[in-house]
């Protein structure tokens, strides 16, 4: 990574004087706009300090987010779009009512579009219609989980979606979603480049398994394991009272087991935590049914949690099946992993009793908690701040503390995982007692 893959485009000189500099009370004169030259580090050890001073290179840093004294559209002809893609996560609709009033109430912005069901709304043979939001229609909207505007996976035609753009006339389109809908972002704003338009695209990154790179944390992530963590009390409760009883919960995470990790600290009652960043036999001296006989036989009950795209080792993946988004559609873990230990407990006429509770869905549609629902606010409005301000090709981003702007390409550069050799995953080693590794020799 270099200092310069981290500017962010912008589409010209901001000649309007912000909204927020008209409307400043008296009893507070001075509000603090942010300079393009304000940067927040991504290494801010002394290490990093020493090395960027004594080569002179400049350190990587992200642009700080944040209201501009000068903005680019001026709000009275500015039209706003807003479309949410991808699986449901808790705080969509948070977004879009931070979205709608902050336009509405901080820069005057009256006419905003909804744009539903993804970037199909973008393309005319689906026929969704757009819904006029206001500021009295998303009152109540962060009472309630699932997304207002109804969401969809898949690409969509680029060409066709920029038509639609040009064709409502939309100034600034943000898009709110995960990996998919960032990659199909940047790809907008590149024919929108193309066709030299003056059309600002801003991403808002949502992912419920906070796998989004240079991205210390997605809105959703946190009440997606504060769900998860009462889901296990109540599964250890299960487990704790039967004689040798299993408890086996599985929760979300195809590619990153923050969730699984997360929870598990939470609620410091999981016994093996089973991740898609560490692969583990089934069977053998150090294999994971081995090491959970002898948790049972220690401690007569056990609570499994493990990640959806954990132990995908264990299955034949060439058919190459896919979803509509492009991703491998994984085998079911959980399952899978219940029918294993029941066949080698029965075949050992080793007593048992298990419990397989899959609450995905329940988490991800639920209603934002009070601290993500604070995150989601502070997401849009600087996500406003910023496309008006006329950066592009942008998502907001959250770094040491700090609202930040990120090229999307920088974001969806890779996925984000659990580093095993870090502080979180020997937390979490800590908390369950699990082998460092269940793997054989």
């Amino acid at each position: 990574m270099k200092y310069e893959d981290f500017l962010v485009s912008s589409l010209g000189k901001r000649g309007v004087v912000s909204p927020l500099k008209h409307t400043r009370r008296v009893e507070n004169p001075v509000y603090k706009f942010v300079d393009d030259n304000a940067r927040i580090l991504y290494d801010v050890s002394l290490d990093n300090y020493k090395k960027c001073h004594e080569t002179g290179e400049l350190p990587v840093s992200f642009e700080k987010a944040g209201p501009r004294e000068n903005i680019y559209f001026e709000p009275a002809k500015t039209k706003v779009g807003i479309v949410t893609c991808g699986g449901l996560c808790p705080g969509l609709n948070n977004v879009i009512r931070s979205l709608v009033n902050e336009l509405y109430y901080r820069y005057g912005i009256s006419r905003v579009l909804g744009i539903q069901f993804g970037y199909e709304g973008l393309i005319p043979s689906y026929n969704h219609p757009v819904i006029e939001l206001t500021a009295p229609m998303v009152n109540y909207l962060h009472l309630t989980g699932g997304t207002f505007l109804g969401s969809s996976r898949g690409e969509q035609d680029v060409e066709k979606m920029v038509d639609t753009l040009e064709i409502l006339n939309i100034n600034v389109l943000f898009c709110i979603g995960g990996d998919g809908t960032l990659r199909g972002a940047h790809a907008i704003h590149m024919e929108i480049e193309k066709r030299n338009l003056k059309i600002c695209i801003a991403g808002i990154p949502k992912t419920i398994d906070n796998d989004i790179d240079l991205i210390q944390k997605s809105f959703g992530f946190e009440t997606a394991f504060s769900i998860a963590n009462d889901i296990i009390r109540n599964a250890h409760n299960e487990a704790a009272g039967a004689f040798n009883g299993i408890a086996l919960v599985k929760l979300m995470g195809r590619d990153s087991g923050f969730i699984a990790a997360n929870a598990a600290l939470a609620i410091q009652e999981v016994n093996f935590v089973l991740i898609p960043e560490i692969t583990f036999d089934l069977y053998g001296p150090r294999g994971f049914l081995h090491v959970l006989r002898k948790r049972l036989e220690e401690r007569h009950h056990a609570v499994i949690v493990v990640a959806e795209g954990a132990g995908q080792e264990f299955f034949d993946c060439t058919d190459g099946n896919k979803d509509v988004s492009g991703n491998i559609k994984y085998k079911d873990i959980g399952v899978y992993l219940k029918d294993k230990i029941s066949e080698e407990f029965n075949n050992k006429s080793f007593p048992h009793s298990i419990k397989y509770i899959d609450p995905s869905y329940i988490i991800r549609s639920a209603p934002a908690n009070a601290n993500d629902s604070k995150f989601c606010n502070l997401l849009a409005q600087n996500a406003v701040h910023a496309a008006l301000s006329g950066k592009t090709d942008f998502a907001i981003g959250f770094w040491n503390n700090q609202f930040t702007l990120m090229p999307i390409e920088m974001v969806v550069a890779k996925r984000k995982k659990i580093d095993v050799e870090d502080e979180l995953w020997w937390n979490v080693l800590e908390a369950t007692g699990q082998p460092i590794s269940m793997k054989n020799p």
